[in-house]
């Protein structure tokens, strides 16, 4: 049985898992951020469309950057209690995301 944590309490070593873990969404944060930017930059040549590109790829970075917070803390009181559950509904979100670029990708390339 894990040890019973206060609800302060995070854990005492900066390079355990939450923080990388975060490192990683902070990652995927930058790559939706830098593909949103290249999506305005097709504005000329794909027209309207690819706006529907951007508000995906920018909401999604939006909703990692919004969340950070609270699943940083979640991952560290995690830690310190010795109980981690993973953030399913993140990573299918994420998922579904990447799969919603690529289709409306397709999409707009091929009606252009």
């Amino acid at each position: 049985m894990a040890p019973s944590v206060p609800a302060g309490d995070t854990h005492g070593d900066p390079g355990l898992q939450p923080e990388r873990t975060s490192l990683a969404w902070g990652r995927t944060m930058l790559a939706l951020v830098t593909a949103s930017a290249l999506f305005l930059r097709w504005l000329p040549h794909h027209g309207l469309p690819i706006l529907l590109l951007f508000a995906v790829s920018a909401g999604a970075a939006l909703a990692i950057y919004l969340t950070q917070r609270r699943r940083y803390g979640a991952r560290s009181h995690g830690v310190a209690r010795e109980h981690v559950d993973a953030d399913i509904t993140a990573v299918l979100w994420t998922a579904f995301t990447g799969i919603a670029l690529g289709a409306l990708g397709i999409g707009v390339v091929l009606a252009g």
